[in-house]
């Protein structure tokens, strides 16, 4: 690529480090992101991916806002309600930085469109609030062969994972969704807000320093925090040979599209 000067000016400060210089700028600005969800998760993710200047930015959410949202979803703005979730997204990306490519999907992941999305892009970011869409990610990933980069929020804690072809993904963990409405969500339970965003720029930065090829990813690892206590655990994982999607002998070898909890069908992306 060669750089305007206004470019050189708006990412020097990435330039200046030695681990990502101009080469890896350009790796960010060549790479495409897909952001499954714009709430709590995919604000952060989606406004420092669009700093650092990633080219294409994709935003999956078929939802709008509410005034719930606001407590948490920083990319949403009061004028913003009742608007489209991914219309508001790409409106802020696009006023931040005009070099960043936005492509919408007004629509929820389903096992019918999520393969088709997500092969277009580099990498995938979970930014979803519900177990039947975070395991739809995982398995079209594996299917597909994308990495990704999982995200969980409730009340004060958070976990993530990233995950590469051939290493441990989400599954080799939880097997399969709980049963609807057994696990409270944000809706039921509550979150503090600064915890989604304290996970989503984990995840974001994930998402560079896979384009980059800088530093160790959570490939194999499962980040958690406590923002109460501000205790941070990485815990070890291994591929489970039994995995029903990237075991020896899958059992999952198609999307399956898993019943919503009852409070998650109007608003999937709240997190």
């Amino acid at each position: 690529m060669n750089f305007t000067e206004d470019q050189i000016s708006r990412y020097s400060r990435h330039i200046l480090l030695q681990d990502v210089d101009v080469e890896g700028q350009e790796r960010i600005c060549s790479g495409k992101v897909l952001v499954v969800g714009a709430g709590g998760l995919g604000s952060p993710v989606a406004l420092y991916l669009a700093a650092a200047g990633v080219g294409v930015i994709g935003i999956v959410d078929g939802d709008a806002v509410s005034l719930s949202n606001l407590q948490r979803q920083i990319i949403h703005f009061t004028p913003d309600v009742g608007k489209p979730k991914v219309t508001s997204a790409k409106e802020k990306i696009n006023r931040l930085n005009p070099d960043v490519e936005v492509v919408t999907y007004k629509t929820f992941l389903t096992a019918e469109n999520a393969q088709e999305i997500i092969r277009d892009y580099d990498f995938v970011v979970d930014a979803a609030d519900n177990f039947p869409t975070k395991f739809l990610i995982n398995d079209a990933c594996v299917i597909v062969g994308r990495p990704f980069s999982h995200g969980g929020v409730l009340r004060f804690e958070g976990q993530t994972l990233t995950y590469l072809p051939g290493a441990p993904c989400y599954r080799c963990l939880f097997h399969s969704p709980p049963p609807p409405n057994t696990v409270p969500t944000c809706s039921q339970a509550g979150v503090m807000g600064v915890v989604a965003g304290m996970l989503g720029v984990i995840q974001a930065a994930e998402a560079l320093k896979y384009l980059t090829g800088v530093g160790e990813l959570l490939t194999g690892k499962l980040l958690s925090f406590d923002a109460k206590t501000m205790e941070f655990r990485k815990m070890e994982t291994k591929r489970s040979d039994t995995c029903p999607v990237c075991g020896n002998n899958p059992t999952v070898t198609k999307l399956i599209d898993y019943e919503q909890a009852d409070c998650d069908v109007s608003d999937r992306t709240k997190n």
